[in-house]
């Protein structure tokens, strides 16, 4: 007799998140512009430091991560108490829709938004919402007139991915004073090193301020441990229990932890990645724009470029590949005219936007 397991309402409604490609056939030199990692790869004390770590890989890791939340809450003066490490901040966004969101629950987002909260609502069984955004930038009315009585989270990536742009920190206080006291804010801040505005918070204050108002931060960029998986959460008392009852007992390695507590003491490595990306930024979207294209201004380690229509960003995207160079395409997220391309190494970028150039003359 045949048996069918049946997986719980949402699961199926999942499209699977696609991570940008690193590989091109028969390409062996490839610049990969693709997943915003950090283009140095990652500080020379944390490399020091996995060398030494890897003889001790048969024990179990701190499952308390301890030292990394001292680490942590004494670089950016926090609490460490209310410090909660994950595999990856997505981890976190993951924990925050299982414990908070069900059936029945919806997860409000923007509708350019990170795809992974429309994934982690289907996996917990809610019901994920988008409000429209403004110039690609978070709009906060917008938000505030999709909240109904069965929203129970909303995420606001800031800056945002894939647009780079971000919201001031008034108009975040103004987002967590207009919603619901019962519904939790998550700010997701993967970026917030990059960004040279003198009106940001990356949400600390918030979550000091004592409502429902969680900020999560990751390793994966400005530190460049992408694939070590060490993301973090600051948040209140009671949230910070929940998540410690949900979350897998050593779901950060120790490599993890001692990397990134070695790169959270590399200031000189930190200063450098941050003043590249900055530079190259500015750089990139000049270029681009030069080239009669339209960018946002983004605050994030990546430029998002706009070209006539989807097939010319198609066309560009296949040209490029051709080329050994791969950046991402933005038909996923309901940006099909677009490309996002991460800051790279100088002599990456250079060798993108020449291609993007010769590209746009056309042929000979």
């Amino acid at each position: 007799m045949a048996y069918t397991v049946t997986p719980r309402p949402g699961i199926l409604s999942i499209n699977p998140y696609v991570a940008g490609e690193s590989r091109l056939d028969g390409k062996t030199r490839i610049i990969k512009l693709s997943s915003n990692e950090g283009p140095f790869g990652p500080s020379p004390k944390a490399l020091a430091v996995m060398a030494d770590t890897a003889q001790f890989a048969n024990f179990y890791p701190d499952g308390s991560a301890a030292a990394l939340h001292a680490a942590i809450a004494e670089r950016f003066d926090l609490d460490a108490d209310l410090i909660v490490c994950g595999a990856g901040s997505d981890e976190i966004l993951s924990m925050l829709c299982v414990a908070y969101a069900g059936p029945g629950d919806e997860v409000l987002y923007c509708e350019h938004g990170f795809l992974m909260y429309p994934i982690c609502a289907h996996a917990a069984g809610a019901t994920p919402v988008t409000a429209p955004e403004t110039n690609l930038t978070t709009d906060v009315d917008a938000l505030l007139a999709h909240v109904t009585d069965k929203t129970r989270i909303v995420f606001v990536a800031n800056p945002n991915n894939p647009t780079g742009t971000y919201l001031p920190k008034g108009e975040m206080a103004r987002l967590r004073q207009g919603l619901p006291t019962n519904v939790l804010l998550v700010i997701d801040a993967a970026y917030a090193e990059f960004v040279d505005h003198d009106d940001y918070c990356a949400g600390a204050e918030l979550v000091d301020a004592g409502q429902n108002t969680i900020m999560t931060r990751t390793f994966s960029k400005l530190f460049a441990l992408g694939g070590l998986r060490v993301g973090w959460a600051y948040c209140p008392t009671e949230i910070a229990d929940i998540l410690n009852r949900v979350r897998g007992p050593f779901n950060v390695s120790s490599m993890g932890q001692a990397a990134a507590i070695a790169s959270l003491q590399d200031i000189e490595f930190q200063d450098k990645s941050r003043r590249h990306v900055q530079e190259w930024r500015a750089k990139t979207e000049a270029a681009l724009q030069g080239f009669g294209l339209k960018t946002t201004k983004s605050s994030a380690n990546f430029v998002l470029v706009e070209f006539k229509d989807g097939a010319t960003a198609e066309s560009c995207d296949g040209y490029l590949r051709d080329m050994g160079i791969i950046v991402r395409r933005m038909a996923s997220y309901g940006l099909p005219a677009y490309l996002r391309i991460s800051i790279g190494t100088g002599d990456d970028m250079d060798a993108c936007i020449g291609a993007i150039g010769m590209f746009l003359k056309g042929p000979l």
